[in-house]
């Protein structure tokens, strides 16, 4: 490991996880990402691997069964799952979040059904906001959630988009409108739920009610499942209301996009690194008129720019982490990871790309896989337009001029 992208601070425990994450990516994923992420394969190896290094439960607390770590902790893991190949760190991603969801609103019934199995990978999560029509207006979700006045029970029913392990879940944590209690005039935000919906791994109508079609088709970002997920009068019971109470769910879905949004800017810190090794390893073996290319001014004023943007990108990345893990709002410093993170990956993996000239064109170099997966980081958990939203709100409540 390089200079760049040190963490300072870190307990021993917090250094030999992230180690050995290091050291199972560089064995176990390096070597095969290209050749599955060209085929779209689910990495089921892969998989059993992180369940055996315990990372799917990493954050739940350990009187469940998990290592009961912090984010940052989390989020350094996720940076050197995505150098290996990004898709394996969105497989644990929706698991994350919909442990965090749990953990922090759950009942303790659905602590104690949920939490021990994720720890252990035997119910892997995912969640879903987004629908066909809204984009990132998640307040006009048309997916609706309606009691049965006798047993309390609820059906849901409607069309989400864009679950990630849509198919391999077995956990889906839904956001539906409930408007139970609210008044005609009522904010959208206060009319929504959040539903825990169980269902078995699979594609087409895998219960009466809920139907998973197969997988859609992407330029990048293959390996890993993306569905949609359709609701026809679903059955789901009272008790898989998260936190047990209604109207809570647009709240409860905000905070598991902000611990997100911190993951995506790990993705992000993680590709453009493995972008920053494959450039600087290719300059230093090209050679063009008598010398390497790396000997070029040019090319050493790429590699300093890559470099630079690795570095500032990972410390944001930090940064953001350790204010949600010391109790502190964080939406703004997670807006700018995500943000700065994910548009210094693309421009990083892009002078990559140029290093390599026509190489770079080529499916024999890694660097082409890259090149198709950088760009889902400037849309996932928000685009680069919803953060500077975000930063642009909260820096005027920070800075209001008085009187």
């Amino acid at each position: 490991m390089g200079r760049l992208a040190a963490t300072a601070d870190l307990t021993d425990v917090q250094r030999e996880i992230v180690s050995t994450v290091r050291d199972f990516v560089d064995k176990e994923i390096l070597p095969v990402a290209t050749d599955l992420e060209h085929r779209d394969e689910y990495p089921s190896a892969i998989v059993e691997g992180l369940k055996d290094l315990g990372l799917f439960g990493l954050t739940i607390p350990e009187e469940y069964g998990g290592l009961g770590e912090s984010l940052l902790t989390y989020a350094l893991c996720v940076e050197e799952l995505a150098r290996g190949w990004m898709s394996v760190s969105g497989i644990v991603n929706t698991h994350f979040i919909v442990a965090h969801l749990l953990k922090t609103y759950g009942t303790r019934e659905q602590k104690d059904g949920f939490l021990p199995r994720m720890a252990a990978g035997l119910v892997r999560g995912a969640f879903s906001m987004s629908e066909p029509g809204l984009g990132s207006d998640v307040s006009a979700i048309t997916a609706k959630g309606v009691r049965d006045a006798e047993t309390g029970d609820f059906s849901l029913t409607g069309q989400k988009m864009w679950l990630t392990n849509g198919g391999t879940s077995s956990l889906v944590a839904v956001l539906c409108r409930t408007d139970e209690g609210q008044p005609a005039d009522a904010p959208p935000h206060r009319s929504m739920t959040t539903f825990l919906v169980e269902k078995e791994p699979g594609f087409g109508e895998i219960r009466p009610g809920l139907t998973i079609p197969g997988k859609i088709d992407k330029m990048g970002y293959k390996g890993v499942d993306t569905t949609e997920l359709i609701m026809d009068g679903l059955h789901v019971p009272a008790d898989r209301v998260l936190g047990g109470a209604t109207g809570r769910g647009f709240y409860q879905m905000m905070d598991g996009v902000e611990v997100g949004r911190v993951n995506v800017a790990a993705r992000g810190c993680g590709v453009a690194q493995r972008a920053f090794e494959l450039g600087i390893s290719y300059a230093q073996q090209r050679h063009t008129f008598g010398k390497p290319i790396a000997a070029h001014q040019a090319i050493q004023f790429k590699l300093a720019e890559m470099a630079t943007k690795v570095e500032a990108a990972h410390a944001m990345m930090v940064n953001a982490a350790r204010k949600k893990d010391s109790g502190e709002r964080n939406d703004l410093e997670a807006g700018m990871a995500k943000y700065l993170a994910s548009e210094y990956c693309k421009e990083v993996v892009e002078d990559a790309f140029r290093i390599h000239g026509g190489y770079g064109f080529s499916k024999e170099y890694e660097i082409e896989r890259l090149y198709r997966e950088a760009p889902m980081l400037l849309i996932g958990e928000g685009t680069a337009e919803i953060q500077k939203m975000i930063i642009g709100r909260r820096l005027l409540e920070e800075y209001r001029v008085q009187g």
